[in-house]
């Protein structure tokens, strides 16, 4: 009778115990599925055999109530605070069996993952049903041997044997858990990677890209047999240009933008299949990219002529101004027309800075933003000079707006007697026939592909003045040349007290990038430049710089200056401009200065270093994007706006606003 019960235990545990498993556990799955990605956690559940009035422990039992993980989450099986509170405490807390583990410590157990997955660095024994059909022969057959061994077992070996089955089904179930919690966070970081690099506006550059495509099946010799097929890729190409009308991002487009991006795409479909000469699309598609390179290269023609006829033009409120100054100048009398402290004008132990300028506006700012940053704004002494059709603009601007404590002289250039043709070879060659063709002839074939250098502001004498500040100053040390477009952050006058050693002219190097180097400005293919000068020697930058006019007369600079710009009659040197000359004039005579006195490029960069502008001394807006015009970059205007005083009277009357 031992024999025959030990024999259906047998049978039960290898037969009807694995079916009745499974097709429990495969129907929880399809249940379960829809709610877990790649991973998900499952209960085996104890199988109870009415026949037999002992218990199988080769699995992990439960108790008589069902109870369910939530879904989705998967605990470790070694920890012993993986499952809630809730689970073996709420129902039979005080049950344990005889001769095993508690309740809830075969609730322990029972959590099994099944993780489907395509990685192939998975060995089988990573495969929990593998692990339990193994350990389920491993069963039968140390039931066998005990059965061979002792001719029969009783209930009480079988449970220890099934015990031991159960420490070894714990452990690889274990290890199963700890795989799955592994591969979790590797599949979380792989998530975040791809949200980082996701392409912004991605329905807008799809749209575009079906447009293009559109185009060029439209223009198919397929397509144009084909007039069903014609007329429906027409009715897209309209929808998708209705639907990205001026949209630049996927915020912009309609609501119903995707229902015609698909609509579009079922269409381009049917036009891939109709299209069966791949030759006849690449040709149509270099077609295309030709004639868009093309236009894309008379765009930019365009752009840069008029951005430079703008850079040229004169706001109507900063033509307004000097027109209303001037009206306002010649109804006062000579003694209203005097500036006070004029005894300070020659005086070599106070800071003089020689500012040249017709822009009132742009004049006033760099005053005021001077002396507010002066510690002792008395000894601080601005000599400007203009032309004559902005002198009395210029007088009575400062007259009715004195910076301060601050002395201010307004000279006009025409009364430099000295400063005429035969002394300056550069004014005999700007009023020659030959400039005056090369500025104003409209034969483009002929004319010079760089727009910059046909700017007539190079026509005015009052560009090449720097040239001349000896003669302009004669009684003077030391003078801080400004121009008209910089802006000063803070006080200057430690640069008085900078040694030179022996140089004529201190300024900021500007070649921390290749192109602002000697070759970027003179022609290096002519002997006279190649012979006398290196193609890689650093420039440095006008717009803030302080020259020792001692030394000026000593080494003679302004005949140097004349020598070759004498040489440079037929412009063969280098084109119009103040830098190349001056790049020229102080060669090896030039002392660079730190960086932090003057920062350059907010007229054309909107990348220029915000720490650098913060800490500069000088800020300067040089190329053609002016503080003062439309095209000005706006985060930088603020810096130069703030030293504007828009509620002016003559402000208000020519409409001038920040």
């Amino acid at each position: 009778m031992m024999v025959r019960n030990v024999v259906m235990v047998m049978l039960f545990v290898t037969v009807i115990a694995p079916i009745i498993l499974y097709t429990d556990r495969l129907g929880s799955f399809q249940v379960s599925s829809s709610s877990s990605g790649d991973d998900f956690v499952e209960d085996v559940t104890a199988v109870a055999a009415n026949a037999h009035t002992g218990r199988l422990n080769l699995l992990p039992q439960e108790s008589s109530t069902t109870l369910k993980e939530p879904v989705g989450v998967v605990y470790s099986d070694n920890s012993t605070n993986s499952y809630p509170e809730t689970r073996g405490s709420s129902a039979h807390p005080n049950h344990t069996h005889k001769d095993g583990p508690s309740v809830d410590s075969m609730e322990h157990v029972s959590a099994r993952v099944l993780s489907t997955t395509n990685d192939q660095n998975l060995s089988q024994t990573d495969n929990p049903i593998r692990q339990v059909t193994q350990t389920l022969e491993q069963g039968n057959q140390f039931m066998s041997d005990l059965h061979a061994k002792g001719g029969g077992a009783s209930e009480q070996n079988i449970d220890n044997a099934s015990q031991t089955m159960e420490i070894k089904n714990e452990r690889q179930s274990t290890q199963t858990s700890s795989r799955v919690d592994q591969r979790k966070p590797k599949k979380t970081m792989t998530e975040k990677q791809n949200d980082e690099t996701a392409v912004p506006d991605v329905r807008v550059r799809h749209l575009k890209d079906q447009l293009i495509r559109a185009k060029v099946y439209l223009s198919l010799p397929a397509t144009r047999n084909n007039p069903h097929f014609t007329r429906e890729l027409r009715l897209r190409i309209k929808e998708i240009q209705k639907a990205l009308w001026e949209a630049t991002k996927d915020s912009d487009l309609p609501r119903n933008a995707y229902d015609k991006l698909k609509a579009m795409e079922q269409t381009l479909t049917k036009g891939k299949q109709i299209q069966d000469d791949c030759a006849a699309m690449v040709k149509k598609l270099r077609a295309m990219l030709h004639s868009m390179e093309e236009q894309l290269r008379v765009h930019r023609k365009q752009t840069m002529f008029l951005t430079q006829l703008t850079a040229k033009t004169l706001p109507k409120g900063l033509h307004c101004l000097p027109l209303r100054l001037t009206t306002e100048y010649y109804t006062l009398n000579s003694s209203q027309q005097i500036f006070p402290n004029q005894e300070k004008l020659e005086d070599p132990l106070l800071y003089h800075y020689a500012l040249f300028s017709d822009n009132v506006l742009a004049a006033a700012v760099v005053v005021n933003s001077t002396v507010t940053h002066a510690k002792d704004p008395a000894n601080h002494v601005f000599h400007i000079v203009t032309d004559r059709l902005n002198y009395a603009a210029m007088r009575m601007w400062f007259l009715v707006n004195p910076p301060g404590k601050a002395t201010i002289q307004v000279q006009n250039i025409e009364e430099f007697t000295w400063l005429n043709s035969s002394y300056s070879p550069v004014l005999k060659q700007l009023g020659s026939a030959s400039m005056i063709n090369y500025y104003f002839r409209t034969h483009r074939a002929n004319s010079d592909s760089n727009l910059k250098f046909r700017n007539p502001k190079y026509l005015s004498i009052l560009n090449h003045l720097r040239f001349y500040l000896p003669e302009v100053f004669p009684k003077l040390n030391k003078v801080l040349f400004l121009d008209d477009d910089v802006v000063v952050q803070k006080d200057l006058t430690g640069l008085w007290a900078l040694d030179l050693k022996g140089n004529v002219n201190g300024a900021v190097e500007t070649c921390g990038e290749s192109f602002h180097r000697f070759d970027r400005y003179l022609n290096f293919s002519n002997p006279l430049i190649s012979k006398n000068f290196d193609a890689r020697a650093c420039g440095w930058a006008y717009g803030m710089n302080i020259f020792d006019l001692e030394e000026w007369k000593k080494q003679n600079i302004t005949e140097v200056y004349h020598r070759w710009q004498e040489l440079n009659h037929d412009r063969q040197l280098w084109k119009l401009g103040t830098l190349p000359p001056g790049l020229i004039t102080f060669w090896k005579r030039t002392y660079p200065l730190d960086r932090a006195w003057h920062v350059l490029g907010l007229g054309y960069n909107p990348s220029v270093n915000q720490k650098e502008i913060d800490r500069a001394a000088v800020i300067h807006y040089n190329g053609n994007m002016k503080p003062w015009l439309e095209i000005g970059i706006p985060k930088y205007r603020n810096y130069w706006v703030q030293y504007v005083d828009y509620d002016h009277m003559y402000m208000r009357e020519c409409n001038i606003n920040p």
